[in-house]
Protein backbone atom coordinates (compact mmCIF):
# COMPACT_ATOMS: atom_id res chain seq x y z
CA UNK A 1 0.00 0.00 0.00
CA UNK A 2 1.32 3.64 -0.98
CA UNK A 3 2.81 5.85 2.16
CA UNK A 4 -0.13 7.96 1.29
CA UNK A 5 -2.95 5.11 2.28
CA UNK A 6 -1.35 4.21 5.27
CA UNK A 7 -0.66 7.48 6.89
CA UNK A 8 -4.44 8.65 6.24
CA UNK A 9 -5.88 5.65 7.61
CA UNK A 10 -3.58 5.59 10.67
CA UNK A 11 -5.34 8.96 11.42
CA UNK A 12 -8.65 7.32 12.08
CA UNK A 13 -9.27 6.04 15.62
CA UNK A 14 -12.77 4.74 16.91
CA UNK A 15 -14.17 4.11 20.41
CA UNK A 16 -13.56 1.26 22.83
CA UNK A 17 -15.92 -0.78 23.85
CA UNK A 18 -15.96 -3.65 26.79
CA UNK A 19 -15.41 -7.25 25.73
CA UNK A 20 -18.88 -7.78 27.50
CA UNK A 21 -20.91 -5.54 25.39
CA UNK A 22 -19.87 -6.59 22.20
CA UNK A 23 -20.10 -10.53 23.27
CA UNK A 24 -23.85 -9.82 24.61
CA UNK A 25 -24.74 -8.65 21.12
CA UNK A 26 -23.01 -11.28 19.29
CA UNK A 27 -24.72 -13.87 21.28
CA UNK A 28 -28.71 -12.44 20.34
CA UNK A 29 -27.64 -12.55 16.38
CA UNK A 30 -28.86 -14.12 13.78
CA UNK A 31 -26.84 -15.86 10.91
CA UNK A 32 -28.39 -16.41 7.52
CA UNK A 33 -27.04 -16.89 4.04
CA UNK A 34 -29.10 -15.83 0.57
CA UNK A 35 -28.68 -16.84 -3.09
CA UNK A 36 -28.58 -13.45 -5.67
CA UNK A 37 -27.33 -13.37 -9.15
CA UNK A 38 -25.19 -16.70 -8.39
CA UNK A 39 -23.68 -16.02 -5.18
CA UNK A 40 -24.15 -16.15 -1.65
CA UNK A 41 -24.65 -13.37 0.49
CA UNK A 42 -24.35 -13.32 4.06
CA UNK A 43 -26.47 -11.39 6.93
CA UNK A 44 -27.11 -11.27 10.14
CA UNK A 45 -30.02 -10.18 12.12
CA UNK A 46 -31.33 -9.34 15.26
CA UNK A 47 -34.63 -7.77 17.03
CA UNK A 48 -37.71 -7.00 16.22
CA UNK A 49 -39.90 -4.22 14.12
CA UNK A 50 -39.44 -2.31 11.11
CA UNK A 51 -36.35 -3.25 9.12
CA UNK A 52 -33.03 -1.00 9.05
CA UNK A 53 -30.62 -2.67 7.06
CA UNK A 54 -27.11 -1.81 7.22
CA UNK A 55 -24.05 -2.03 4.30
CA UNK A 56 -20.33 -1.60 5.15
CA UNK A 57 -17.62 -0.61 2.55
CA UNK A 58 -13.87 -0.88 2.49
CA UNK A 59 -12.14 -2.61 4.43
CA UNK A 60 -14.52 -3.49 6.48
CA UNK A 61 -17.75 -6.27 7.04
CA UNK A 62 -21.18 -6.67 8.43
CA UNK A 63 -20.12 -6.03 11.99
CA UNK A 64 -18.54 -2.92 11.77
CA UNK A 65 -22.59 -1.43 12.61
CA UNK A 66 -22.49 -3.87 15.62
CA UNK A 67 -22.86 -0.82 17.95
CA UNK A 68 -25.69 0.90 15.85
CA UNK A 69 -27.37 -2.37 15.67
CA UNK A 70 -27.25 -2.92 19.20
CA UNK A 71 -28.93 0.36 20.17
CA UNK A 72 -32.06 0.01 17.15
CA UNK A 73 -32.60 -3.60 18.24
CA UNK A 74 -34.16 -2.58 21.04
CA UNK A 75 -37.59 -1.64 18.86
CA UNK A 76 -36.33 -2.31 14.96
CA UNK A 77 -35.16 -5.91 13.15
CA UNK A 78 -31.47 -4.42 12.32
CA UNK A 79 -29.65 -6.28 9.80
CA UNK A 80 -26.24 -6.10 8.52
CA UNK A 81 -25.28 -7.64 5.32
CA UNK A 82 -21.59 -8.86 4.44
CA UNK A 83 -21.47 -6.95 0.68
CA UNK A 84 -20.17 -9.98 -2.14
CA UNK A 85 -16.54 -9.63 -1.84
CA UNK A 86 -16.14 -9.63 1.72
CA UNK A 87 -15.84 -12.12 4.83
CA UNK A 88 -18.46 -14.75 4.59
CA UNK A 89 -19.75 -13.85 0.81
CA UNK A 90 -19.12 -15.03 -2.07
CA UNK A 91 -16.05 -13.40 -3.23
CA UNK A 92 -15.66 -13.89 -7.14
CA UNK A 93 -12.83 -12.19 -8.71
CA UNK A 94 -13.74 -11.27 -11.96
CA UNK A 95 -14.50 -6.89 -11.88
CA UNK A 96 -17.83 -7.59 -13.66
CA UNK A 97 -19.30 -9.23 -10.62
CA UNK A 98 -19.39 -5.97 -9.14
CA UNK A 99 -21.94 -4.24 -12.03
CA UNK A 100 -24.21 -2.32 -9.65
CA UNK A 101 -26.90 -3.76 -11.13
CA UNK A 102 -25.50 -7.49 -9.61
CA UNK A 103 -24.99 -5.39 -6.29
CA UNK A 104 -28.74 -4.10 -6.05
CA UNK A 105 -29.75 -7.66 -6.60
CA UNK A 106 -27.78 -8.99 -3.75
CA UNK A 107 -29.54 -6.19 -1.08
CA UNK A 108 -33.26 -7.21 -2.74
CA UNK A 109 -32.36 -11.01 -2.20
CA UNK A 110 -31.70 -9.89 1.42
CA UNK A 111 -34.73 -7.95 1.68
CA UNK A 112 -36.57 -10.64 0.32
CA UNK A 113 -35.21 -13.01 2.73
CA UNK A 114 -35.82 -10.55 5.63
CA UNK A 115 -39.64 -10.61 4.81
CA UNK A 116 -39.72 -8.03 1.78
CA UNK A 117 -39.63 -3.70 1.68
CA UNK A 118 -39.76 -1.41 1.95
CA UNK A 119 -36.57 -1.45 4.56
CA UNK A 120 -34.54 2.18 5.91
CA UNK A 121 -31.33 1.39 4.37
CA UNK A 122 -27.93 2.53 5.82
CA UNK A 123 -25.17 3.01 3.74
CA UNK A 124 -21.10 3.76 4.83
CA UNK A 125 -18.68 4.26 2.01
CA UNK A 126 -18.99 1.67 -0.83
CA UNK A 127 -22.21 0.49 1.06
CA UNK A 128 -23.09 3.82 1.11
CA UNK A 129 -22.34 4.26 -2.42
CA UNK A 130 -24.96 0.87 -3.27
CA UNK A 131 -27.29 2.84 -0.90
CA UNK A 132 -27.33 5.85 -3.28
CA UNK A 133 -27.90 3.25 -6.33
CA UNK A 134 -30.58 1.47 -4.62
CA UNK A 135 -32.45 4.78 -3.64
CA UNK A 136 -32.26 5.98 -7.30
CA UNK A 137 -33.10 2.54 -9.46
CA UNK A 138 -35.31 0.46 -6.80
CA UNK A 139 -36.86 2.78 -4.88
CA UNK A 140 -40.06 0.81 -3.95
CA UNK A 141 -37.25 -0.96 -2.08
CA UNK A 142 -36.66 1.08 0.81
CA UNK A 143 -38.50 4.01 2.68
CA UNK A 144 -35.71 5.98 4.39
CA UNK A 145 -32.19 6.25 3.82
CA UNK A 146 -29.30 7.28 5.87
CA UNK A 147 -25.95 7.49 4.15
CA UNK A 148 -22.35 7.77 5.96
CA UNK A 149 -19.39 9.51 4.44
CA UNK A 150 -20.00 9.12 1.15
CA UNK A 151 -21.34 11.63 -1.28
CA UNK A 152 -23.84 11.30 -4.12
CA UNK A 153 -22.31 9.23 -6.64
CA UNK A 154 -22.91 12.11 -9.49
CA UNK A 155 -21.27 14.50 -6.76
CA UNK A 156 -18.56 12.02 -6.66
CA UNK A 157 -17.46 12.21 -10.35
CA UNK A 158 -18.26 16.12 -9.99
CA UNK A 159 -15.41 16.74 -7.57
CA UNK A 160 -12.52 14.41 -9.02
CA UNK A 161 -13.57 16.40 -12.56
CA UNK A 162 -13.37 19.92 -10.99
CA UNK A 163 -11.80 19.82 -6.99
CA UNK A 164 -7.60 18.90 -7.32
CA UNK A 165 -7.76 18.21 -4.04
CA UNK A 166 -9.92 15.49 -4.43
CA UNK A 167 -8.60 14.38 -6.79
CA UNK A 168 -4.88 14.26 -4.84
CA UNK A 169 -7.43 12.80 -2.15
CA UNK A 170 -8.17 9.77 -4.30
CA UNK A 171 -4.37 9.28 -5.60
CA UNK A 172 -4.34 5.60 -3.39
CA UNK A 173 -7.04 4.60 -5.98
CA UNK A 174 -5.02 4.02 -8.47
CA UNK A 175 -2.61 2.00 -6.46
CA UNK A 176 -5.50 0.09 -5.64
CA UNK A 177 -6.20 -0.78 -9.30
CA UNK A 178 -2.69 -1.71 -10.06
CA UNK A 179 -1.80 -5.32 -10.37
CA UNK A 180 -0.11 -5.30 -7.58
CA UNK A 181 -2.01 -4.14 -4.91
CA UNK A 182 -3.74 -7.57 -4.45
CA UNK A 183 -0.13 -8.83 -3.35
CA UNK A 184 1.11 -5.68 -1.67
CA UNK A 185 -1.81 -4.63 1.07
CA UNK A 186 -1.30 -6.32 4.33
CA UNK A 187 -4.40 -7.44 6.55
CA UNK A 188 -2.25 -5.39 9.15
CA UNK A 189 -2.69 -2.06 6.68
CA UNK A 190 -6.76 -2.51 6.03
CA UNK A 191 -6.87 -3.15 9.96
CA UNK A 192 -4.85 -0.04 11.36
CA UNK A 193 -7.75 2.40 11.66
CA UNK A 194 -9.03 0.41 14.54
CA UNK A 195 -7.76 1.01 17.98
CA UNK A 196 -11.05 -1.07 19.74
CA UNK A 197 -8.82 -4.34 20.27
CA UNK A 198 -12.08 -6.76 20.59
CA UNK A 199 -13.26 -5.10 17.45
CA UNK A 200 -10.09 -5.62 15.87
CA UNK A 201 -9.75 -9.47 16.68
CA UNK A 202 -12.55 -9.94 14.84
CA UNK A 203 -12.23 -7.57 12.05
CA UNK A 204 -8.85 -9.18 11.20
CA UNK A 205 -10.64 -12.16 11.23
CA UNK A 206 -13.41 -11.10 8.78
CA UNK A 207 -10.06 -9.82 6.52
CA UNK A 208 -8.75 -13.47 6.28
CA UNK A 209 -11.90 -14.77 5.04
CA UNK A 210 -11.98 -11.99 2.76
CA UNK A 211 -10.09 -12.19 -0.53
CA UNK A 212 -7.98 -9.12 -1.40
CA UNK A 213 -8.24 -9.51 -5.04
CA UNK A 214 -12.75 -9.77 -5.07
CA UNK A 215 -12.37 -6.50 -2.37
CA UNK A 216 -10.40 -4.36 -5.02
CA UNK A 217 -12.50 -4.90 -7.67
CA UNK A 218 -15.39 -2.49 -6.30
CA UNK A 219 -12.50 0.50 -7.15
CA UNK A 220 -11.96 -1.62 -10.53
CA UNK A 221 -15.69 -1.37 -11.60
CA UNK A 222 -17.33 1.63 -10.01
CA UNK A 223 -14.73 3.99 -9.14
CA UNK A 224 -14.74 6.78 -11.38
CA UNK A 225 -12.24 6.03 -14.27
CA UNK A 226 -9.51 8.62 -15.42
CA UNK A 227 -9.47 11.37 -16.73
CA UNK A 228 -12.21 12.39 -14.53
CA UNK A 229 -15.31 14.02 -15.46
CA UNK A 230 -18.30 14.50 -14.75
CA UNK A 231 -21.62 12.72 -15.27
CA UNK A 232 -23.30 14.10 -18.41
CA UNK A 233 -26.91 13.00 -17.62
CA UNK A 234 -28.53 13.73 -14.59
CA UNK A 235 -29.37 10.89 -11.96
CA UNK A 236 -32.52 9.69 -11.18
CA UNK A 237 -34.19 11.95 -7.96
CA UNK A 238 -34.25 10.02 -5.02
CA UNK A 239 -38.08 10.27 -3.29
CA UNK A 240 -37.35 8.86 0.14
CA UNK A 241 -36.34 10.91 3.25
CA UNK A 242 -32.59 10.99 3.33
CA UNK A 243 -30.23 11.31 6.05
CA UNK A 244 -26.84 12.60 5.44
CA UNK A 245 -24.00 11.92 8.27
CA UNK A 246 -19.79 12.93 7.46
CA UNK A 247 -16.89 13.27 9.51
CA UNK A 248 -15.27 16.39 8.29
CA UNK A 249 -11.69 14.50 8.82
CA UNK A 250 -12.19 12.06 6.48
CA UNK A 251 -8.84 12.24 4.34
CA UNK A 252 -10.25 10.29 1.46
CA UNK A 253 -13.96 11.79 0.38
CA UNK A 254 -14.12 15.50 1.13
CA UNK A 255 -16.57 17.28 3.14
CA UNK A 256 -16.92 19.70 -0.21
CA UNK A 257 -18.50 16.90 -1.97
CA UNK A 258 -21.41 17.18 -0.14
CA UNK A 259 -22.31 20.12 -1.86
CA UNK A 260 -25.18 19.94 -3.99
CA UNK A 261 -26.55 17.00 -2.78
CA UNK A 262 -30.29 18.57 -2.29
CA UNK A 263 -30.25 18.81 -6.52
CA UNK A 264 -30.15 14.79 -6.38
CA UNK A 265 -32.86 14.43 -3.59
CA UNK A 266 -36.52 15.21 -4.00
CA UNK A 267 -37.74 14.20 -0.39
CA UNK A 268 -36.86 15.60 2.97
CA UNK A 269 -32.60 15.64 3.40
CA UNK A 270 -30.84 16.35 6.54
CA UNK A 271 -27.21 16.92 6.43
CA UNK A 272 -25.08 16.56 9.27
CA UNK A 273 -21.35 16.92 9.07
CA UNK A 274 -19.16 16.37 12.49
CA UNK A 275 -15.60 17.95 12.47
CA UNK A 276 -14.16 16.11 15.10
CA UNK A 277 -15.39 12.42 13.09
CA UNK A 278 -13.17 10.70 10.18
CA UNK A 279 -14.17 8.29 7.56
CA UNK A 280 -15.40 5.54 10.01
CA UNK A 281 -17.63 8.12 11.42
CA UNK A 282 -19.94 5.18 12.88
CA UNK A 283 -16.64 4.46 14.98
CA UNK A 284 -15.39 7.43 15.86
CA UNK A 285 -18.61 8.77 17.30
CA UNK A 286 -21.04 5.29 17.94
CA UNK A 287 -23.19 7.42 20.52
CA UNK A 288 -23.56 9.98 18.28
CA UNK A 289 -24.21 8.41 15.62
CA UNK A 290 -27.15 6.43 17.56
CA UNK A 291 -29.24 9.10 19.07
CA UNK A 292 -29.13 10.97 15.48
CA UNK A 293 -30.26 7.70 14.00
CA UNK A 294 -33.49 7.45 16.56
CA UNK A 295 -34.06 10.44 16.47
CA UNK A 296 -34.28 10.53 12.90
CA UNK A 297 -35.90 7.31 12.20
CA UNK A 298 -38.58 8.72 15.06
CA UNK A 299 -39.26 11.85 13.06
CA UNK A 300 -39.40 10.32 9.54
Amino acid sequence: MGAFVVAALALLTVNKASASDLKNFERGVVHHTVSASGVQIHYAEKGEGNIVLFLHGFPDHWLTWWRQMDDLAADHRVAAMDLRGFNLSSQPTSPDAYEIDKLIADVEAVIDDLGGAPVTLIGHDWGGFLAWHVAMQRPELISRLVIVNIPHPWAVAEALATNPAQDAASQYVDFFRSPAAPDTISREQISNWISDSEYLERHNSAMDRSEMDAMLNYYRTLYPKRPYRAYDTKPIKITAPTLVVFGAKDPFLLVSGLNATWDYVSAPLTITVWPDAGHFAQHDQPARLNALLRDWLSSN
